[in-house]
């Protein structure tokens, strides 16, 4: 025991500096200790979680990533459930609950248990560069909960984890979601449960510096098809034959571009085709289309996103959207028609500056540098925002890293340690806080 005192002693010395140790408590400085620690355990678990697949598709992957993390949580006190989501077509959550006192405010732990990469990528393994972890998944999202367990962990040897209410939700289809009614009922619920949510997806920069971040937009898909008369090329742009489908497809998606226009809206491009016959593949993912040069196309097809930051800005761009497909040109008809299931924006809100404002005190209080409030434009949906009609939240509680979403993926291994010290100082502090409701 006194060997063990001396090192997270002597962890704690290097750690911080003399001043910054003194803003924070005895459990804190202990916290930090056990971080310091346990920072090869850490990384080790890490390692083993990024050489199981999980894939969103990879069921089995999916779920032996969720007993991997069941290991970790069972220990610390935490009732961990499999909710099986296979009515989805997707593998399931892991959803673990550690009752407190009941007194402090209900803290809602937000990550993922899948990855982009399949079974058969040839990006599978976990390396190690320096600083740097190379793998799958490396930083989306098992850096992430790598810092959740291990700010749990510091939490429980400090003794602030004992009387908090705390629930981890880990989805399993975030990279790629089922239908959502069936898929996020379990999160909805836990949103409408918590009083904070803290989303622990990747640590965003600008420059180098750390930035908080209170607000993701949404990302909703739409879908036009334009039918026109066909005919013999010669006639084009004449009364009778009209100006066909595919210059109908490029007036709607060029006018979109010009008269389309708010801050924090974007909507992308991102399949187009056309001809004499198109048709658009099951899978949404492909189309295809026949046609001559001197035959007008009688078919056009083009899919993209819509990302805004309320729905009150959705709500105007679809509008805007469908008002310029109601004007063809001669010959042509076009529809419009909007996803019914897409991630929702999670709006900026004062309470999610009080937070952030929280999270800065804590970074005051160890001595490091305060963070500015991220653009939402810098990020792409998640998760969090399915609760964020009912619950205030932070964003980006992970590690940096760079590459997510290809073979390039690595994750800043000092990083994960820096946010498992923040996120433990954080959640112990909010969890001694009184419930407001």
């Amino acid at each position: 025991m006194a060997f063990l005192f001396r090192a997270l002693s002597a962890a704690v010395a290097l750690t911080l500096s003399a001043p910054a140790a003194a803003q924070l408590a005895a459990a804190e400085q202990r916290m930090v200790a056990v971080i310091a620690a346990e920072e090869q355990r850490t990384v080790t678990m890490l390692e083993s979680w990024v050489n199981q697949n999980s894939g969103t598709m990879n069921f089995a992957g999916v779920k032996a990533v969720g007993d991997m993390l069941r290991a970790e949580l069972d220990p610390l006190g935490f009732k961990v459930d499999w909710i099986d989501i296979s009515a989805a077509n997707r593998a399931g959550h892991i959803v673990a609950r550690h009752k407190g006192n009941g007194r402090g405010k209900r803290l809602l732990l937000i990550g993922h248990l899948d990855t982009v990469f399949e079974p058969d990528s040839p990006f599978q393994r976990w390396s190690r560069e320096g600083n740097l972890g190379h793998g799958p998944g490396a930083g989306d999202d098992k850096g992430g909960m790598a810092v959740i367990i291990a700010a749990l962990r510091a939490m429980n040897a400090a003794g602030t984890l004992k009387n908090a209410d705390v629930t981890v939700f880990l989805s399993g289809d975030e990279e790629d979601a089922g239908p959502l009614a069936i898929a996020r009922r379990d999160l909805v619920a836990a949103g409408k449960w918590a009083d904070v949510a803290l989303d622990f997806e990747g640590l965003a920069q600008v420059e180098g510096r750390d930035m908080g971040s209170i607000a993701r937009r949404s990302s909703d898909e739409w879908t036009l098809f334009v039918t026109a008369r066909s005919g013999h090329s010669s006639g084009i742009f004449t009364p009778s034959a009209g100006s066909g489908a595919i210059y109908e497809l490029a007036r709607i998606i060029d006018t979109f571009r010009r008269e389309i226009a708010e801050d924090k809206l974007t909507f992308n491009v991102g399949l187009i085709g056309g001809g004499t016959s198109a048709g658009l593949a099951a899978d949404n993912l492909r189309i295809t289309a026949t046609g001559k040069t001197n035959v007008i196309a009688g078919t056009a097809i083009a899919r993209g996103d819509l990302r805004a930051i309320s729905t009150d800005q959705i709500a105007r761009a679809q509008a805007k959207m469908r008002g310029i497909v109601s004007q063809p040109l001669n010959g042509a008809t076009a529809e419009i028609s909007f996803a019914p299931d897409g991630y929702p924006p999670m709006a900026p809100t004062e309470g999610g500056r009080a937070l952030l404002n929280r999270l800065n005190q804590v970074n005051r209080d160890m001595g490091l540098p305060e963070m500015g409030e991220l653009d939402p434009v810098r990020r792409g949906a998640a998760d969090i925002s399915f609760v964020a009609e009912d619950v205030d939240g932070l964003v980006g509680l992970g590690p940096a890293g760079s590459g997510a979403h290809s073979p390039r993926e690595r994750v800043d291994i000092g990083s994960i340690h820096l946010q498992a010290k923040r996120a433990a100082i954080l959640m112990s502090r909010l969890a001694r806080e009184r419930r407001q409701r």
